[in-house]
């Protein structure tokens, strides 16, 4: 928790402290209030004293009171908007660590866990703040406050209320500890929960062609009894402390009372320095209550925030370099020099030795068996990944040595499975080139095949979140689109034309060969008719590159590329 307050700005340490004045004056006031109750009592046993007397005193009590909620009015807004301050803040920096995150970290946390984390996590915090905080500021002062006035009146009920403390203090410790693993345990389970969930919305339309509603509902069903078990053990266990607090509360008041009356009898107490013991007795106690408050929000806050600075304090796989390289040329050049990877948590080398170079206007063409490593390749030219040995190059420098803004802006990349965003097409096809004008955004769409979309919805045309309003091969040429408007030096495609027709994708590679010409092309792609045109093609079979060459060199001398070609077509095709 105390690292999270390191991104506790000035504002709200200013705020914090007029917060804290505020709330003394408060408890000033409130501390008052017994001595004038002490004084009402004394007016009414003293013969003689008159009614006025008593009202001039009770109004002053009054006015008090109104002051008192004054500042509780004051206290309750500055701390709500020190917590919301703080929520956006925190909410802010994780998610810029998160859109700084490699593919690897993101993997670490998981998706799910990570949008927990930017939600719930920030959303205990924020609850804590905003309740605790005013009560750990007004709590300590209150207890100080009633204690000396209480110390020295009595030392007999002065040891009565000590002990009822020490009670609610063992107490609170003890459950503590108990619901403290329990709270861990709910935001693993809140995960677990945003997992499945988001897993089944995702996939809801293979849930409901498959009859899968029951499976998915078992598989919630799973997940939901253990928080809702979790849920229900922490609040039954933290239920004990409000009868426990009242048995306390009475206890004590009826102790003072009794061991008070004794004491009065005996001429050592008198009845409105009792009264007065008694209420700054309630209010050492209510302040523990207040505490206690403070215990149910600090177990679940801390955990959150311990979570939250996981993320924060995480240090990025992939970063910029110290004294960042830029090329000069605007080639598009990109070299690969002796490269294996190994994802962090594998015991071998997804890819092993790759050596190649693809030209300024090549279409270099990447093909192999599932699981072969072809997207792996592709994620190591935009930094996605970094090599575990060799180099990439890009323009003749290696991709580490250069700024990623700069990398990536050279870059234009297609994934294997077409992500679009909620806004319009329009907004869509400037993600990469907030600038572009209609008639570059017209032209990408040709080149694209994609022009019909526009005709149907235009360019202010809605586009869903995920492009859930279009079909597969729709996303497809708008993503191929959205790369094209950005004008990249290099396009990556990542088996981007799956999802065409035959006609379509011969339509859109000539527009391609035509229209970006003097751009670099990687492909990955399944099919050989894709890549059959292609100027160079590599093979890769488990991580290694066992083929380089055009087609016709690769059905003399590559075994697997044969049997990949005649898989897919004829030998009157592939001629």
């Amino acid at each position: 928790m105390i690292s999270i307050l390191k991104n506790y700005k000035w504002q709200y340490w200013l705020m914090t402290f007029v917060m804290a004045v505020v709330i003394f004056f408060r408890v000033e006031l409130d501390l008052a209030l017994p001595e004038y109750m002490s004084e009402i009592i004394s007016l009414i046993t003293i013969p003689g004293s008159t009614m006025s007397q008593v009202w001039s005193v009770g109004l002053k009590m009054v006015g008090i009171s109104f002051a008192s909620l004054l500042c509780t009015g004051v206290a309750t807004f500055l701390s709500a908007r020190i917590a919301s301050g703080f929520g956006a803040i925190l909410r802010k920096k994780v998610f810029d660590k998160v859109e700084s995150f490699s593919l690897e970290e993101i993997n670490k946390f998981s998706t799910a866990s990570l949008i927990t984390r930017c939600t719930n996590d920030v959303q205990q915090i924020v609850m804590f703040i905003s309740i605790g905080l005013r009560l750990l500021i007004a709590a300590p002062i209150t207890v100080v406050g009633a204690v000396i006035k209480i110390v020295g009146k009595s030392n007999e009920l002065t040891t009565i209320t000590m002990v009822g403390v020490a009670i609610i203090v063992l107490f609170v410790v003890g459950l503590t500890m108990i619901v403290l693993p329990k709270f861990k345990a709910i935001q693993k389970l809140t995960d677990n929960i945003n997992n499945v969930t988001r897993e089944n919305l995702t996939g809801i339309r293979v849930v409901r062609a498959y009859n899968a509603e029951a499976f998915q509902e078992d598989k919630f069903d799973q997940v939901n009894t253990q928080i809702t078990k979790t849920h229900l053990f922490v609040n039954r266990v933290m239920s004990l402390m409000g009868p426990v607090m009242q048995i306390v509360m009475n206890g004590l008041s009826l102790s003072i009372t009794w061991v008070g009356a004794l004491l009065i009898n005996a001429n050592k107490l008198s009845l409105p320095v009792m009264m007065s013991f008694n209420m700054y007795s309630m209010q050492v106690v209510m302040s523990f209550m207040m505490l206690i408050m403070v215990f149910i929000f600090l177990p679940r806050a801390t955990v959150s925030a311990k979570r939250i600075n996981e993320v924060i304090t995480t240090q990025n796989s992939i970063c910029n370099p110290q004294n960042p390289v830029s090329a000069q040329d605007k080639t598009g050049v990109v070299e690969f020099k002796n490269v294996s990877f190994k994802y962090a948590d594998a015991d071998e080398c997804m890819l092993k030795d790759i050596s190649f170079v693809a030209n300024q206007g090549e279409t270099v063409a990447i093909i192999g068996s599932t699981g072969s490593g072809k997207s792996s390749l592709l994620s190591l030219i935009p930094r996605f990944y970094d090599v575990s040995e060799g180099q990439v190059l890009v323009n003749g420098i290696d991709v580490k040595e250069q700024n990623l803004a700069d990398l990536r802006e050279k870059i234009g990349y297609v994934p294997q499975k077409a992500i679009l965003f909620s806004g319009t097409i329009e907004s869509n096809l400037r993600f990469g080139k907030e600038d572009a004008t209609r008639q570059e955004m017209q032209k990408a769409v040709d080149i694209a095949q994609a022009s019909n979309i526009i005709e149907a919805k235009g360019f202010t045309g809605n586009v869903a979140q995920g492009g859930q309003n279009l079909s597969g091969g729709q996303k497809q040429r708008m993503s191929i689109a959205r790369a094209i408007t950005k004008q990249p030096q290099i396009y990556l495609f990542d088996d981007s034309f799956s999802a065409l027709d035959y006609k379509t994708d011969k339509l859109l590679r000539q527009a391609l060969n035509k229209e970006v010409s003097d751009a670099t092309k990687i492909i990955v792609a399944q099919r050989i008719g894709t890549i059959k045109n292609a100027d160079k093609i590599l093979v890769l079979d488990k991580g290694q590159m066992v083929g380089n060459g055009t087609h016709e060199q690769l059905m003399q001398s590559c075994e697997v590329y044969r049997e990949i070609a005649y898989s897919q077509l004829n030998k009157e095709e592939l001629e």
